[in-house]
């Protein structure tokens, strides 16, 4: 395999999801042909596949994810550093449109962590974060106050206890400042669907909040109707 598409590979397999516009405009540069043919050599090879999903008003977009054979390749050469979760297949139709615009998300943000002089050390999907957490809440001792150990538990993860729950953030960025000093930011796309005590709670957990330019108008009007104290990013 060319480079290329061996990096294509890669961040097919820790985001997930990926739409073909996204990939060629962030991942190729605007290169559609040298997207094209990776692209074609991949799902030839039975790496990746390509489907479409539908959504609100006429949304519909070609997205790719990988293949189990995409995935036991990669982690068969080894070619995701730090042994960072990889993910294969598509999920449910709702959470694939909400997933395929966390790469276009990350992108975002990290030209901001770029351009203020920092560097992007890692990159953490919910599935894997949610997992690790609630994987440690199921295993508390019964004796010990549950309260407390989700306090604990979230400060473990640098999160917040909204509610006697554990919010989780869409994507978590970690980067390195221009002192070496590591930083995380959490990140979450809110749409058109979220009800306003579910917006309340992103914002108390204190994620950065995002979302579609078609979401946005409506969303902020949530907030203001409710009084909620946070701040939407368009996407």
């Amino acid at each position: 395999m060319r480079e290329s598409e061996v990096q294509t590979l890669s961040e097919v397999g820790k985001f997930r999801v990926i739409p073909a516009d996204d990939l060629t405009r962030l991942g190729y540069r605007g290169d559609r042909s040298r997207m094209e043919s990776d692209v074609q050599n991949l799902h030839r090879q039975g790496l990746i596949e390509q489907r479409s999903i539908e959504g609100h008003e006429s949304y519909s977009k070609q997205v790719f994810t990988l293949t189990k054979e995409g995935h036991n390749l990669l982690s068969r050469q080894n070619l995701i550093p730090d042994r960072k979760a990889i993910y294969h297949g598509f999920v449910k139709a709702k959470e694939a449109r909400h997933d395929a615009d966390l790469y276009r998300l990350y992108h975002k943000v990290a030209k901001e962590v770029d351009r203020v002089g920092g560097k992007v050390r890692g990159v953490v999907l919910h599935y894997e974060l949610k997992r690790e957490l609630y994987g440690k809440l199921s295993q508390v001792d019964p004796n010990k106050k549950l309260a407390y150990e989700r306090i604990r538990l979230a400060s473990e993860y640098d999160l917040n206890v909204v509610k006697d729950k554990i919010p989780v953030p869409d994507l978590r960025i970690e980067y390195e400042d221009e002192c070496r000093d590591i930083h995380r930011l959490d990140l979450e796309i809110a749409t058109r669907d979220y009800r306003p005590h579910g917006l309340a709670e992103k914002a108390k957990a204190g994620f950065h909040l995002f979302a579609r330019p078609q979401d946005h108008s409506k969303l902020r009007r949530v907030l203001d109707t409710h009084e909620i104290t946070a701040e939407i990013f368009a996407l």
